[in-house]
């Protein structure tokens, strides 16, 4: 289901680095989206701004991705894959609300690119897996993904509350928190104890 993602937003991205009307069709547009053209929550996420911004996103998911498939599979079975899919979708959406509630009478807003959803992967592995050291790219320090975690939000909100630039922190931060959400609830209704080993992991952790 990873690569699947990943083919598909490759795909879709490359033809609208070269196809204004593909761009302009499917970025998130929040007037638009006022006027009924709510895909555009989900399609936003198939397009990015350049060829770094699509690979910076794809590596994250493909690094993350495939981990959290796979504990998917083994928390619910058979329908793991399609539980997977349902959390990167539905944070597509889940991650663009805010921003569409402040700026849905922005007529120069537009916004694109699938950190929203990656964001919750990744923060969904860090629930999985709360110990595996991570990092940012410019910062050569790994910690592990419990410390990561509220790093990253405290950042990403810092940044999001001074504005300015083209990143979408908001998005990032909703993502990541859906990420979370979607995984406890959908754990409970198959009675995984996913807080429980969370809690369970972080105290077993040794530092150095």
């Amino acid at each position: 289901m990873t690569i699947g993602i990943m083919i598909l937003t490759v795909l879709v991205s490359i033809g609208a680095f070269s196809s204004p009307k593909i761009m302009e069709d499917l970025i998130f547009y929040p007037p638009a989206v006022g006027r009924g053209q709510w895909y555009r929550f989900f399609t936003s996420g198939l397009i990015h701004a350049d060829y770094f911004h699509l690979g910076f996103n794809m590596y994250a998911l493909f690094l993350f991705g495939r981990n959290v498939e796979l504990a998917f599979g083994y928390i619910f079975g058979d329908y793991g894959k399609w539980v997977y899919l349902l959390l990167y979708v539905l944070a597509l959406l889940a991650a663009l609300l805010p921003t569409y509630n402040r700026n849905k009478d922005n007529y120069a807003y537009r916004g694109l690119g699938a950190s929203g959803a990656v964001s919750a992967v990744i923060f969904a592995s860090i629930l999985i897996d709360p110990t595996a050291k991570m990092g940012l790219i410019f910062i050569p320090v790994l910690v592990p993904g419990f410390v990561f975690g509220p790093l990253y939000l405290l950042v990403s909100t810092y940044l999001d509350k001074r504005g300015g630039g083209n990143v979408n922190h908001s998005a990032h931060i909703w993502g990541a928190l859906f990420g979370i959400g979607f995984l406890i609830l959908a754990c409970r209704m198959v009675e995984f104890p996913i807080v429980q080993s969370f809690l369970q992991e972080v105290k077993r952790y040794r530092w150095g």
